[in-house]
Formats: structure tokens, C-alpha cells, sequence
């Protein structure tokens, strides 16, 4: 009997149905994957003690079985049963495959019932092949509707798109995975295993898209709406061939199950079928099959060349054509050429133990004449020892055995355990056929999975899958926002909330963010509302300000100060997702509004006190309000006037408030400090439009390199004034210059260890920076005054003039590491003749003086801009240093000081006679004092 329509007419159910109402049963299946789904099928209704499943791969034989699931090629023949099935039977007129499925027409029969279940266009081929052929003729079930084009962008869900090539399954399966969340895959070549996990992937609902080769054409049952054609050719081993009508209508035809209306059409780059085709596929009406495959299937065993000649024998019926040369004849041809095959293929069991070997099917695909070289082997290892060794066996399943690698290495290997485990199906072939088919497939079951993973992981974006799906049924999505600020959504994590804007964990393709985003901010609206109430009643320890301008919150950048009409009022800008919305902002901005005046009021309180004495008067409140402008700071060059007019009782009421007026710099202590210096650097920057706004020194620090990069004016707002290649704090400075108002510096003065404690320099490093103060530094050389040992007793006698001299006043060596020698003692000629004094004598006067550097400071010109603190708008710094003169290196100068008024002053040079002014002159000194102060 031939049950015979369109797809989706019941027709392998009927078949498993009929089968099942007799004792015993046999059904071919075209697939092997179709054959494990009727397998599990049959099992789940009779139990797996009386079901066997049999395919080239894989053969379970319970040793009660009733009932015989088989791909097309391994039914078993001449087993007796009460039914047999052939199901697609239209494959008959596969150029590859035909020739089996012809066999099974011409040869198959059950004891009491026979179905031939396929397409209507083989009721004439059997009306003639097999008279006796009853016809049952069944209607799909649903309509089958043809919509043209479409994008795979605007492709619906639970759609397939069809591939006729693994490269094209796959660039489609990325393309899907970018714009809809990812895609199962399904093709031929995969194992049932793989297969089945990915088919389930798809039947769950955890990916819409199903991508597959033709291969889903042959009976799977699968729930698909609509079916897109990506190609309307394929390769079919020998050629690139368009597809006929009734081959598209087999694949389309898997759209729509049941009751269910279907669609079908074509996406990417295939073109629109033509009107007479898509009508054909939707009537189901083609043309009858006219010519099917044959081969003989009587063959001789005689010798090689008659077995070929056999095979090659030509059909005796009109509509019978015979078969191409199929993989095992072509191999069986190239065999035949070795000559020691051809020498233990003397009789018949050894030629049909070869073609046996010959049918082993060409899984890896490489060549044929690999292909021909491994059946070689096998067969001499079959024909001499009678079984395949166990040691050999094994290094080729071991070379196999590895999960590692990429989708293409996993089916390749999983292509090449395919051919030992249909080796260890064979009966007799192996020692221990049970372990070595347990071996076979458990290596097939890792490879499976492993290639399974790796398909997912390439072509499956789960969370943009599930997030689609979500937002397509319109209901309210789960948002969850952990303590770190990452942020799920139906518990797939697409992101961070930073503060109240949503960063986004990216995707490969801008159709993937689009859709993270949308999903994201739909499900985190509710969470932004509680996060700004929780913001808004947040102390103001958990917020602050940046060097930048920014505003933290904790570690999240929530906004942005922005420069408003007055530099000591700023004004904020938030950083909030539009779809907060407008509360969630007026709310943020309000709490960040409210941290700065705080901030300000605090850190500036003594410079707001002094803007609102409303008894300032006159001069003094403008020069408050200058202070306040300046942020507390202002260089003394700059108001020079302006202090000169303040008369004492004005300055009075301005110290009052705190402010010191230096020789530098006029100056609120109390601002100098690194919390209002940090504050005032950001409210400076923002008042003058810097771009990147000056850091903050750090604390604690009496000089700090000088920033020639930085904008005029940085250092003073920073609380420095830069003098030479350093900057030294303004209010170290003007401790500084009180020390210096005590000094000489007409005649010239060195540096004091105070001077040097006070600024924590090296004395090369204070001569940079007096000359960036103005002053000229000279550089000279001198004998290092010894200290006075404490064993020496002066000689009381020795008359005082010739004692040794104390050290000079103010005079500081260069740091040098030779120790301290002891003071010399008196001459020879003054003290007990003794052989020891000679001695030291004698030592002494070998010695090398030792030398030590000093400088001497005299006031310079004045700088050409006295008011610039910064070294780009130009500074009073000389140009070099001053050097020694020659012949006066390690000489002393005379006195400069007063006599008899503590220690003398010395120079490193005489002074000019004709500019020498007498010390002791009380007039003299008191215009010199005058002069210095200017």
C-alpha cells in the first residue's frame, strides 16, 4: 500500500501507528536523526526491551525486539515480519541514495502489510513498478502560504532559514546571533545528539530561529511558522543544480504543524520565486517522477572484476535508470588496482569480505584516495587476522578523543569517529564489539556535547534572546540592581547602573545594544525612582567633588559643576537617564545643589564673612571685594596701589577678617589649607574656563616642582608663588622674607641654616630660588673652616689676635662626605717643642685644603612683570648664576658688619671702594634700610 501526499499530512504517524497493531515490525526511515526520533518515539509507548534501532552509527538490539526502527540503508533483509515501512519513498530518484530506496520499492515486503509512505509524484512509478499497489491518498492538514522576500533583520519568530552549505549555515546562525538573540542549527552531518540538544534548544523557546540545511526536509517535526529559502541551488556532489519545485516543497512544507497555517519565502540573496513555482508549492502539484534509480542487486563474488561488472549491469525496466557510481563502487574500482588486495581476493568470501569494507561510507570527507588507504588497511587486517587489533583500534579512536578546538575541529573529529563507530557495529569485525561500540559512542556523546557548547556559544546570545522574547509579549520585565551597581534583567545580566545612568554591557551588533538598552531601561525605571530617594537623604559624606568638577557619589559620577554668575555660587548639571525622567533629575540636581553651597559656606567661611561686614567702608570694602574675587589670595604686585592707599585703620578692620599683608602676597591663612585650596582650584578653573583644570598640590609639601604647563594665575590659586624651577608656599615665603628683610642684601649675605630649614632645599636648589625672588646668586669657593676639636685646649698664653677665628655667620658648605677634621693646633713655635707636634706639623702642611661652595645673594633688578606668578607670563629671574673670581676662591673678604655688634659679616669679594657706604655711619645705615624696603 503507498500512502502517498504533502508534507504534514500524518503520514509517519499512520506508519508507526499500523505498526504497533502487529506483533512484529520494520520501518526505514531516510535520516538517522529521523530514525532516533521515532525510536524514542516507539520506546516511550512499548518500552526499550522490544525496540531496536539500527543505523550505521549506532545499533541497539534488545534481544527480545518486536519492533525495528532503521535508516533506509541498514534494514535488515530477509527478517520476516508482520509490517514494513518505507518512509519518503520518493527518494528514489536521488542520484546518490536512490538506488536503496529502489530496492526497497522493488524488494521490501511484510508478511501481512506493506506502506510506501512519500510524495504523489511517485503514484505513477509504483502503479507500474508494483500492480498490486494500493493508494491512500492523504491532504495536508494545514494551508501552506507564500510571502515572498524578507529580510532576515524583519524575519518573525519561530522561523528556519535554510542553507544548502555549511558555510552558509553558519554565516547565518552569526547574522541572527547579532540582531535576534541567536539561533539553533541543525544539518545532516551532526550527530543525534547534537542535533537533538539543539532542536530542543529551539522547541523551549530559548532562540527563535532555527538555521538548517535541507536536511530538516525529511520528516523532522519541528515547530516551525515559516521557512526561508537563503539559496534556490545546491551542490550535489557533482554539481551546483537549481532546486526542482517539489524538492522546495518537501523543506517548505515543514512550516505549520497539525492544525497550524504555515508560510514560506526567501531572504538574503535569493531571488524571488517565480510565480508558476510558488503556486505549484502551494497547490502541491509537480510533475510526476518519471525515472528512478536503480542498482543490481544481484551480485557475484567470483573475482573483483565481476563483482564491478554486477553493479554495473543496466536496468531491464523503461523506468529504471541506472545509479551514478556511488562512494563504494569507486572505491571498490580503486582497491582493485593493489595488487595485494587483488592477491587475497582469490575466492568468494574474500571479494565479498572487500565489498563490505568498500560500504563503509566516507564520513571524513578528505579524498578518496585517503578514504581508499584507510579501507585498504582495514581490509588487510580483516582478511589476515580476521578481526581489526585491539592496540590499533585504539590509537586511531585515541587520536580523536579531545574536546579542544573550534566548531570545524570538533565536526571534524566527530566526521571521523562517525566511521569507527559504524566499524564497531559490524558483527565479527572486532574482539569485543560491546567495548568497543561503548567506546565509539561515548567518544561520539563528548565530541556531541562539546560541539553543542560550542554552537551555542558562538551562534547563541541568551540574554538578548530571552529580553526579545520578553519585550515582544508586552509584559513587565524584573530588574534587579546588586549592591556593586550590576544590573539584571529576568536574570540576565545586561549591565551597570553608575549614579543614575545605565552602562550597558555591550553586544557584537548595533541590533543587539538597541535591544539590551530597550530592555534594560524599561525593566530600571522603578529602580531609578528608589535610588534617588535614597540619593536625596544621603549624607553629605558619601558625596564629593572631584579636581575635575565632577560629583561622586561614592564611586559613581552622578554630575558636574558648571560655572554660575558669581565664582563662590557654582551651579550643577546632573547625570541622569532620560528615562528617569524629570522628577528623578529635579531631585538629583537639588541634592547636588544643596552639597556645594555646603561645601562652599564651610571651606570659605571666613572669605563670606568678609563679603557681608557691612562695616567696611571706603578703600577697605573695595579691597574686600577684591579679596573675595581673588578667592582669599591675591599677589602683592598686583594691588600694590590699592594697599598703598589702605591707611591703618582700614587695614586694621581687613586683619580683622584674617587677612595678612606679605611682601608677596596678601592672603588668608586660613585658606590656605588643603580642603579650601582643592575647592578653590575647581571654582577658579570654572570662573576662568579652563579646560583641564589644575590638581591640587599635595599636602603638607613647603615646595613643589614649578608647572610651566599649567594657566597663569594656577600656582597662587594653589597657595605657591613659583620662584625658579620650584614653587614655595606663600605663607613659608613670607616667613622667608622677614629673615631676608634682616640680611645685607646691598652688600651682599649668605644663606642661614634657618633659611634653608625653613624651605627644605639643598643650597643649590635655594640659589634657584632667590633668583627667581629677584636676587643675583654668585658662586664661589673658599678653604672649609675647620671645627675646633673638643680634646684642643686653647693656649691661654697665645696672644688673642693670632687665636683661631670663629666660624663666619650665615656661611653654609656644600654637603660633601669627607668627615670633620679636628681644629690645628697652635704653631710649633708657641707651644712645648715635641716630636709628635712636628709630626702633625709636617702633615698638615702636605694636606690639601679642603674647599666647600657658597653662595652670596645681593638684590637684582627688578623683575620686567612684578606681578606675574606664573613662569609663562614672565618672571624677574636672572639669566644664569653667578660664578667665582679668579684669584679669590678660598680667600675671605673683610668685614662688612659693625664692629663689636655680634658675628661678622663676610663677603666673597671686596666690595667697590667707590661704592662702599660706612657701617658705622648711623645715616648711612638708616638709607640703606630704606633703600631695601622698597
Amino acid at each position: 500500500m503507498a500512502v502517498l501526499g504533502p508534507t504534514n499530512t500524518g503520514k509517519t504517524t499512520y506508519a508507526v501507528e499500523r505498526m504497533l497493531g502487529h506483533r512484529t515490525g520494520i520501518i526505514g526511515l531516510p535520516l538517522r536523526l529521523l530514525a532516533r526520533e521515532v525510536y524514542d518515539r516507539i520506546v516511550a509507548a512499548r518500552g526499550p526491551s522490544v525496540v531496536a534501532l539500527v543505523t550505521g552509527e549506532e545499533r541497539i538490539v534488545p534481544p527480545r525486539t518486536q519492533y525495528w526502527v532503521c535508516t533506509v540503508e541498514a534494514m535488515p533483509q530477509g527478517m520476516g515480519c508482520d509490517f514494513l515501512a518505507v518512509d519518503e519513498i520518493q527518494l528514489c530518484a536521488d542520484p546518490e541514495r536512490g538506488h536503496v530506496f529502489t530496492d526497497r520499492l522493488l524488494r521490501a515486503r511484510g508478511l501481512h502489510e506493506t506502506l510506501f509512505l512519500g510524495a504523489d509524484t511517485m503514484r505513477g512509478t509504483i502503479r507500474e513498478l508494483v500492480p498490486q499497489a494500493q493508494f491512500i491518498q492523504r491532504e495536508r492538514m494545514s494551508t501552506l502560504t507564500y510571502l515572498g522576500p524578507k529580510k532576515i533583520s524583519r524575519m518573525r519568530p519561530r522561523s528556519a532559514i535554510v542553507g544548502f552549505s555549511v558555510e552558509n549555515v553558519y554565516a547565518i546562525a552569526e547574522l541572527i546571533r547579532r540582531q535576534k538573540g541567536g539561533a539553533a542549527v541543525v544539518m545532516g552531518a551532526l550527530s543525534p545528539r547534537t542535533r537533538n540538544a539543539q532542536v530542543e534548544m529551539y522547541q523551549n523557546g530559548d532562540v527563535d530561529f532555527l538555521v538548517a540545511t535541507d536536511a530538516i526536509g525529511m520528516g523532522l517535526n519541528l515547530d516551525v511558522d515559516h521557512v526561508a529559502f537563503s539559496s534556490l541551488t545546491k551542490f550535489d556532489g557533482r554539481r551546483m543544480r537549481p532546486l526542482a519545485p517539489n524538492e522546495l516543497a518537501q523543506i517548505a512544507g515543514r512550516a505549520g504543524r497539525g492544525m497550524k497555517d504555515g508560510t514560506f519565502g526567501v531572504t538574503g540573496d535569493a531571488p524571488a520565486l517565480e510565480d508558476g513555482v510558488a503556486q505549484a508549492i502551494m497547490d502541491h502539484r509537480f510533475t510526476p517522477l518519471k525515472k528512478l534509480n536503480w542498482r543490481n542487486h544481484a551480485l557475484q563474488f567470483g573475482s573483483i572484476d565481476r563483482l564491478i561488472a554486477t553493479l554495473e549491469v543496466m536496468p531491464g525496466h523503461e523506468m529504471l535508470t541506472r545509479a551514478r557510481e556511488a562512494d563504494d563502487l569507486g572505491a571498490l574500482k580503486a582497491l582493485g588496482q593493489v595488487a595485494e588486495v587483488v592477491a587475497r581476493c582469490t575466492d568468494g568470501p574474500s571479494v565479498k569480505l572487500l565489498w563490505d569494507v568498500c560500504r563503509i561510507p566516507d564520513f571524513r570527507g578528505i579524498s578518496h584516495a585517503e578514504h581508499a588507504d584507510l579501507l585498504e588497511t582495514i581490509f588487510n587486517y580483516l582478511h589476515e587476522l580476521g578481526k581489526i587489533p585491539d592496540d590499533w583500534l585504539a590509537q586511531q579512536i585515541k587520536r580523536i578523543d579531545r574536546t579542544d578546538g573550534d566548531i570545524d575541529a570538533l565536526s571534524k573529529r566527530l566526521a571521523f569517529i562517525r566511521t569507527w563507530t559504524y566499524v564497531a557495529q559490524r558483527k565479527g569485525w572486532t574482539i569485543d564489539e560491546c567495548h568497543w561500540r561503548g567506546q565509539a559512542r561515548s567518544v561520539e556523546d563528548r565530541l556531541s556535547d562539546a560541539l553543542h557548547e560550542c554552537l551555542t556559544q558562538r551562534f547563541v546570545d541568551r540574554r538578548t534572546s530571552v529580553l526579545l522574547r520578553r519585550l515582544g509579549q508586552k509584559e513587565a520585565m524584573v530588574a534587579e540592581v546588586s549592591n556593586t551597581g550590576e544590573v539584571t534583567v529576568e536574570g540576565e545580566f545586561v549591565g551597570r547602573l553608575e549614579g543614575f545612568r545605565f552602562s550597558q554591557d555591550r553586544g557584537t551588533g548595533d541590533a543587539e545594544t538597541k535591544t539590551i538598552k530597550t530592555a534594560a531601561l524599561q525593566a530600571l525605571a522603578p529602580q531609578f525612582h528608589l535610588r534617588a530617594d535614597r540619593f536625596y537623604n544621603a549624607p553629605d559624606t558619601e558625596i564629593d567633588f572631584t579636581e575635575q568638577g565632577g560629583l561622586m557619589w561614592g564611586k559613581d559620577a552622578v554630575g558636574k559643576l558648571v560655572a554660575g554668575a558669581d565664582a563662590l555660587k557654582p551651579q550643577v548639571e546632573v547625570f541622569v537617564d532620560d528615562v528617569a525622567g524629570p522628577e528623578v533629575a529635579q531631585k538629583v540636581q537639588r541634592r547636588l545643589q544643596h552639597f556645594i553651597d555646603r561645601k562652599v559656606a564651610a571651606l570659605f567661611e571666613p572669605l563670606l564673612n568678609l563679603s557681608r561686614d557691612e562695616t567696611l567702608e571706603g578703600l577697605a570694602r573695595g579691597f574686600a571685594f577684591q579679596m573675595v574675587e581673588g578667592l582669599g589670595v591675591l599677589p602683592r604686585a598686583s594691588v600694590a596701589d590699592d594697599v598703598k592707599a589702605l591707611d591703618q585703620d582700614a587695614r586694621g578692620a581687613l586683619r580683622k577678617h584674617g587677612i595678612r599683608f606679605g611682601q608677596f602676597t596678601i592672603f588668608m591663612p586660613l585658606l590656605l589649607k588643603p580642603a579650601p585650596t582643592r575647592l578653590r582650584l575647581v571654582l577658579w578653573s570654572l570662573a576662568q574656563g579652563v579646560q583641564n583644570f589644575p590638581e591640587s598640590p599635595p599636602p603638607g609639601l613647603v615646595t613643589i616642582p614649578a608647572d610651566t604647563s599649567a594657566p597663569t594665575g594656577a600656582d597662587t590659586m594653589s597657595g605657591y608663588r613659583i620662584a625658579g624651577e620650584r614653587a614655595i608656599r606663600i605663607d613659608m615665603l613670607e616667613r622667608l622674607a622677614d629673615m631676608l628683610r634682616a640680611e645685607n642684601s646691598r652688600a651682599g649675605f649668605e644663606a642661614t641654616a634657618d633659611m634653608l630649614s625653613i624651605t627644605g632645599m639643598t643650597l643649590e636648589q635655594f640659589a634657584d630660588l632667590m633668583q627667581g625672588l629677584g636676587y643675583k646668586a654668585e658662586k664661589a669657593e673658599r678653604v672649609k673652616i675647620k671645627a675646633a676639636s673638643q680634646d684642643a685646649k686653647p693656649d691661654t698664653d697665645a696672644p688673642a689676635e693670632d687665636a683661631p677665628a670663629a666660624p663666619v655667620h650665615g656661611t653654609t658648605a656644600v654637603a660633601t662626605d669627607t668627615p670633620k677634621a679636628e681644629a690645628p693646633a697652635a704653631p710649633a713655635s708657641e707651644t712645648e717643642p715635641t716630636t709628635e707636634g712636628a709630626a702633625d706639623a709636617a702633615d698638615a702642611a702636605d694636606a690639601t685644603p679642603e674647599m666647600e661652595v657658597f653662595y652670596t645673594f645681593t638684590w637684582g633688578r627688578p623683575a620686567r612683570n612684578a606681578g606675574a606668578t606664573n613662569r609663562r607670563s614672565g618672571d624677574d629671574r636672572p639669566q644664569g648664576k653667578g660664578k667665582g673670581k679668579p684669584g679669590g676662591k678660598g680667600k675671605r673678604g673683610g668685614p662688612r658688619g659693625n664692629k663689636g655688634q655680634g658675628p661678622q659679616k663676610f663677603s666673597a669679594r671686596p666690595p667697590k671702594p667707590e661704592k662702599k657706604i660706612d657701617p658705622d655711619n648711623p645715616f648711612a645705615a638708616a638709607l640703606m634700610g630704606l633703600k631695601d624696603t622698597k
